[in-house]
């Protein structure tokens, strides 16, 4: 299996709507163009900052489709899913492979703790499922309630021919580099998840990293891996540390909310949260730590 172009900065794509929280079709395909026209590497559709929890399965078939036609093969397209049963995560990775997507995300059940054979038994019947797929594990403890183990991430990795990477959004860079350590002899690709932790992660020989702010200020994003790889480690880290104040500016707003009001400031109309999320108040010390950080940044 070519696991190649599984690499560099991946934008888990906004889904903008309109005010009834129908998907913006003209809004989402101007997104996807702005994202690849500033150099990111790949798109995951439905990501957490996707609000894949807020869709139901024909809304994120519809916009999937919507992100694979606008991108026209620019740059790989990842479908991403949190599904709590097995069962709807091959449906969902079923729907993804006939719409052509180059890759699939799977995040560990929510409000479950499952055990690891329990674990291991939901992602390998996943990837069982559509086994000329890439598929990429997703460890988000902060949202989950419980972490991947480097144990069990061996053991997908060792034993499913086609789950050949992941995405780890712990912020822990012990646990993100004994992922990466575990499975050295192996075409297996680690992406950080902490958009702060870009140059950490390259730094412990990951694979890239996936970046919602690469949604409003992909430049800065992509300069952090592109400088890296092309061996400018001081650019690289000197980004790394104009980007960080932003993205930290935008934890005093609730989750996710804080990505759409970063792009609408900028200018990016990408509509406002789904309910019962809601956008930002002007007045709120939030939005101006948020708008302040844009503003020392040189982004606005």
């Amino acid at each position: 299996m070519d696991t190649s172009f599984i690499k560099g900065i991946v934008v888990p794509i906004l889904t903008p709507v309109d005010p009834d929280e129908s998907v913006d079709e003209e809004a989402l395909r101007k997104q996807v163009d702005y994202v690849i026209a500033h150099g990111v590497h790949g798109i995951l559709a439905f990501g957490s900052n996707g609000e894949f929890y807020m869709f139901d399965p024909s809304e994120m078939e519809f916009s999937l489709h919507v992100i694979l036609d606008q991108t026209a093969h620019r740059v790989p397209v990842y479908f991403g899913m949190g599904a709590v049963s097995t069962k709807k995560c091959v449906a969902l990775a079923k729907m993804a492979q006939q719409a052509g997507v180059d890759g699939i995300s799977v995040l560990q059940p929510m409000f479950l703790k499952p055990t690891e054979d329990e674990l291991f038994l939901h992602f390998q019947t996943i990837a069982q499922a559509v086994p000329q797929l890439p598929v990429l594990l997703y460890n988000n403890p902060g949202r989950v309630g419980y972490t991947l183990s480097g144990n069990l991430v061996e053991r997908l990795a060792r034993e499913v021919p086609n789950i050949v990477g992941m995405k780890d959004s712990s912020g822990d860079m012990t646990q993100t580099e004994e992922f990466i350590r575990r499975t050295l002899d192996l075409d297996f690709k680690v992406f950080g998840g902490k958009d702060t932790l870009i140059y950490a992660t390259m730094a412990h020989g990951g694979a890239g990293s996936v970046c919602t702010t690469a949604n409003y200020m992909p430049d800065l994003v992509v300069s952090v891996y592109d400088s890296f790889v092309s061996g400018r480690t001081q650019e690289s880290l000197q980004a790394q540390f104009r980007l960080n104040p932003i993205r930290l500016a935008m934890d005093k707003a609730s989750f996710p909310v804080a990505t759409k009001d970063m792009a609408n400031m900028l200018g990016q109309q990408v509509g406002a949260p789904l309910r019962p999320n809601l956008p930002t108040g002007e007045q709120s010390p939030a939005y101006a730590a948020m708008y302040g950080e844009l503003k020392k940044g040189g982004l606005l």
